[in-house]
C-alpha cells in the first residue's frame, strides 16, 4: 500500500457519500482467530467512529454484536462498519473466518470491491485461506494483506511474508517494515517504516511520532524497497519509471504511489502491511491507505445482468442517475423492527418508500421460493453494529440496511418496477451436515414449522426438509458451530425449543431368494363378508428396477377386475414394509392362482389378500436389508490425499477414480454408504486441515453387511 501521507488521516463523522467515486467497499477475510474483528475495532477507533475499542473476549466489539457471537467468542455474521477517511467513505465488511459461516463470507465478497486478507504472524495461512485467495484471484478482485500480532514475542514478520508469498503466489510484497528490538520476552516492535516514502513512525513511547528510522533498519529497508519497486514497475507496465529505475535515478514517491495503486487495482501486486492492532502500530498507515490502494465501485465491472426473461442487459454502469440495480446480500430479523436486508447498490439510487421489483432465484431445495413481486422499501440506514443511522438515499456503489422488505431474501435482485432486472446469484455452498429435530413440546410444533422457513430465508446455507421415507424433520447445516447458532436462534429469536435426535438413514429391503406366499382374506360375520384368496411368487430384481407385477391367472380363478386390486395391495405392503418398517423394493411379483366368491369378493378384499400374500412370502423367504450408497466427489490438497483415501476406506467407501486439478489438488470420486456420511462434513475438515470440500448425490441401494443389518433392525 502507498504511504505518501505523513499527517494524520482526515477522519470522523461525515454525511453519506453522494458519489460512487468517494466509496470503497473492502472485505476483511482470513482464518478464524487471525484478528479481523480486533483490527476493525482499531480502525474504527483511529477514524473517530467510536470512542473506545471493544474486545472480542468481552463481547464488546462493534462487529460481534449478536448474542451467539458473544457466547462463542467469534464472528458468525457478516458485519458492516463504515468509516470516513479524507472525504472517502470506506465500508469495511468483517467476514467470519470459521468455515461453517462461509455463506456470510461469500456475501461479504459479493458486496466488496477489494479484499484485505488478515493473517496472524503466529498462526500463518491455513489451506482454506489459500483457496479463498485463489477464488478472489479467479474473479480479478484486488487483494492486500495485513499481518497482525507482530508485537507478539514469537512473531516473525519476514517469515510470515515469505509464507504468504509461498501460499498466495507472486506479487505478495511488503509495503511497510516493522522496527524490532530485543528477542524472546524482551522483543518489542518500536515503529513502522514505509518502503515508498522512507518515512518512519516511532511508537517506542506508546504514541505515534514521525522520526528518523533506526540505523539497523536502513539495510533491510533498501533491499525490500528494491523488490517492491521492481514489482510495481512490472505490474504497472510503466516504461518511463522502469527507465529511470534502471538508470539509477531517484524515483518520485508520488509517481511510484500512482503506479503502485494501478498494480494493486489490476490484481497483480498485493502489498503487505504489518499491524499490531491493540498497540496501534500500523493502524494509521492502513487507515490512510485503504481509500488509495483499493478501487472505487466505478472502477470494478458490474456483475452480469439480465432481464427477468434472461435477455442480457449491457447499458448499465455504476451511475447514481441510472436504472436501479441492487442486491440483497444478507437478511436478518430484528425483534423490534422486523426483517432487515443488507443491500449493495450497483446502479441507480435507492430511496425510502420506493416501490421496487424483487426478483428471486428460487432456491427451492432450501426452502426458498422463486418470486417476482413488487414491494415498498422501508427506511434506509447506515449500519454500525447494533446502531444504525437513518439516511435519505443510497447511491450506486454504497451498502445500506433496508427495513421491511418482507418478501426479499438473500441473493434477490432489487430493480425499478418499470424495468425488472435479475443478477446471477453467487455460489451458495451446499450444507452437508444433517440434524434431525423435534419440537420439545407439542405446543411448539406449529411455531417450529413457521420458524424454520424464516430461518432458512435468512441463511441460504441452511436447508430444511422432511425426509419422505423416515418422516424426520431434518435441518442441513454447514457444521456443528453453524448448527449451534441455528438452534440458538430458534430458541432466542422465535421462542421455539427443540430436541435433536439421531438422523435415520432410509434403509430398504428386498428378497434375497425367490419365495411364494398365499394371501387368504376370508371373513364371514353374518352379513356381507369378504372373500379374496391369491397366491404369488416373488423374486428379486436388480437395484432400481422397482416393482414388476405379472398376471399369470388362467381360467379366471381371480376375476380380471380384481387383478389390479392384488397389485395395489402388494404395492401398499411394499411401501409399508413387512419387517422393521423398511420399504420393499426391486421385486417381480407373479400372481398365478387364487379364489373368488360371487358375492363376497371385492376390490378391498383382494387388496387385503395381496398384502397378506406378500407378508407370507417374506416369512417363507429371506429378506436382505439395503442401504443407500452415494456418489461422493472430494476435492482436496495433494498433501492430504492419502489421509482422505484412508478415511474413505474406513467408511466402507470404494474409490472409483482420481483426477488431478490445477493448483496442487486432486478430485477423488468414490462410492460411500450414506450411513458413513452423516458427520463427513465435520470429519473431512479435520482430515484435510480445512482444505477439503465434497459433494454427494444418491447412486443406488446395496445390501447392508449382516452385522450392521442386525444393529439397525434389532435382529
Amino acid at each position: 500500500m502507498a504511504d505518501r501521507s505523513s499527517g494524520p488521516a482526515t477522519a470522523g463523522a461525515a454525511p453519506r457519500a453522494d458519489r460512487p467515486a468517494d466509496i470503497r467497499n473492502v472485505a476483511l477475510v482470513g482464518p478464524s482467530g487471525a484478528g479481523k474483528t480486533t483490527l476493525l475495532e482499531a480502525l474504527l477507533h483511529a477514524s473517530g467512529t467510536i470512542t473506545r475499542p471493544g474486545r472480542v473476549e468481552d463481547g464488546t466489539t462493534v462487529a460481534d454484536h449478536d448474542e451467539a457471537e458473544a457466547r462463542q467468542g467469534r464472528s458468525v455474521n457478516l458485519a458492516v462498519a463504515p468509516i470516513r477517511v479524507g472525504g472517502v467513505k470506506v465500508n469495511l465488511l468483517d467476514c467470519p473466518g470459521y468455515a461453517d459461516f462461509v455463506g456470510e463470507l461469500r456475501a461479504g465478497l459479493r458486496a466488496a470491491d477489494a479484499a484485505l486478507f488478515v493473517v496472524s504472524a503466529l498462526d500463518g495461512i491455513d489451506g482454506r485461506t489459500r483457496l479463498l485467495w485463489e477464488e478472489c484471484a479467479a474473479i480479478g478482485m484486488p487483494r492486500a494483506v495485513a499481518v497482525t500480532r507482530i508485537d507478539h514475542r514469537r512473531a516473525d514478520f519476514a517469515d510470515t511474508v515469505a509464507r504468504c508469498a509461498e501460499a498466495f503466489g507472486p506479487g505478495v510484497l511488503p509495503a511497510y517494515v516493522p522496527a524490532v528490538t530485543g528477542e524472546g520476552a524482551d522483543r518489542a516492535v518500536t515503529g513502522i517504516m514505509g518502503l515508498v516514502s522512507g518515512r518512519y513512525a516511532d511508537h517506542s513511547s506508546g504514541e505515534r511520532v514521525e522520526a528518523d528510522p533506526p540505523e539497523g533498519l536502513r539495510a533491510e529497508f533498501a533491499a525490500l524497497r528494491d523488490a517492491l519497486v521492481e514489482g510495481v514497475i512490472q505490474e504497472s507496465e510503466d516504461e518511463t519509471l522502469m527507465d529511470r529505475y534502471m538508470a539509477g535515478e531517484e524515483l518520485d514517491p508520488d509517481l511510484l504511489v500512482a503506479d503502485l495503486e494501478t498494480a494493486v487495482a489490476r490484481g497483480g501486486l498485493h502489498p503487505v502491511i504489518p499491524v499490531a492492532a491493540t498497540a496501534g502500530i500500523g493502524v494509521h498507515e492502513l487507515l490512510t491507505e485503504l481509500p488509495r490502494a483499493t478501487p472505487s465501485p466505478p472502477e470494478r465491472p458490474l456483475p452480469e445482468v439480465t432481464t427477468v426473461d434472461g435477455a442480457p442487459v449491457g447499458d448499465l454502469s455504476c451511475d447514481p442517475g441510472g436504472p436501479l440495480l441492487a442486491e440483497v446480500v444478507q437478511t436478518a430479523t430484528d425483534p423490534y423492527v422486523g426483517r432487515i436486508s443488507l443491500v449493495r447498490v450497483f446502479s441507480g439510487t435507492l430511496r425510502p418508500d420506493t416501490v421496487v421489483h424483487v426478483c428471486g432465484h428460487g432456491l427451492a431445495d432450501r426452502g426458498h421460493a422463486d418470486h417476482d413481486v413488487e414491494e415498498r422499501v422501508g427506511g434506509l440506514a447506515e449500519p454500525l453494529g447494533r446502531r444504525s443511522t437513518p439516511v435519505d438515499a443510497a447511491v450506486a456503489g454504497d451498502v445500506c440496511a433496508v427495513a421491511r422488505l418482507a418478501r426479499a431474501e438473500t441473493g434477490d435482485t432489487l430493480s425499478d418496477r418499470d424495468r425488472p432486472l435479475r443478477m446471477p446469484p453467487w455460489t451458495f455452498p451446499e450444507p452437508l451436515l444433517p440434524v434431525a429435530l423435534r419440537a420439545a413440546a407439542h405446543a411448539d410444533e406449529d411455531r417450529l414449522s413457521q420458524a424454520l422457513p424464516r430461518l432458512a430465508a435468512e441463511d441460504a446455507t441452511l436447508r430444511v426438509e422432511v425426509d419422505p421415507e423416515t418422516h424426520q424433520l431434518v435441518l442441513w447445516c454447514m457444521g456443528e458451530a453453524h448448527r449451534d447458532v441455528a438452534l440458538d436462534r430458534l430458541a432466542r429469536r422465535y421462542g421455539v425449543e427443540v430436541t435433536t435426535e439421531e438422523v435415520r438413514v432410509p434403509l430398504r429391503a428386498t428378497f434375497a431368494v425367490p419365495a411364494q406366499g398365499t394371501g387368504r382374506n376370508v371373513k364371514q360375520s353374518g352379513g356381507h363378508g369378504e372373500f379374496g384368496v391369491c397366491r404369488i411368487a416373488v423374486e428379486p430384481l436388480p437395484s432400481g428396477a422397482g416393482l414388476e407385477f405379472v398376471d399369470e391367472i388362467v381360467g379366471g380363478v381371480v376375476p380380471r377386475q380384481f387383478v389390479p386390486s392384488v397389485e395395489k395391495g402388494v404395492r401398499a405392503e411394499m411401501e409399508h414394509g413387512v419387517r422393521d418398517g423398511h420399504p420393499l423394493v426391486d421385486l417381480r411379483v407373479r400372481l398365478f392362482d387364487g379364489k373368488a366368491h360371487s358375492v363376497d369378493s371385492s376390490d378391498m378384499a383382494f387388496q387385503k389378500a395381496g398384502r397378506l400374500a406378500l407378508r407370507d412370502a417374506a416369512g417363507n423367504g429371506r429378506l436382505t436389508v439395503l442401504e443407500p450408497v452415494d456418489a461422493v466427489a472430494v476435492l482436496v490438497d495433494d498433501e492430504h490425499m492419502g489421509a482422505v483415501l484412508s478415511d474413505l476406506s474406513a467408511r466402507r467407501g470404494r474409490v472409483v477414480g482420481t483426477e488431478a486439478v490445477p493448483g496442487g489438488r486432486t478430485l477423488v470420486r468414490a462410492e460411500v454408504p450414506r450411513l458413513e456420511l452423516l458427520r463427513y462434513a465435520v470429519d473431512l475438515r479435520s482430515v484435510s486441515h480445512g482444505t477439503g470440500t465434497f459433494t454427494r448425490h444418491y447412486l443406488r441401494h446395496e445390501p447392508l453387511p449382516a452385522q450392521l443389518a442386525a444393529a439397525h433392525t434389532g435382529g
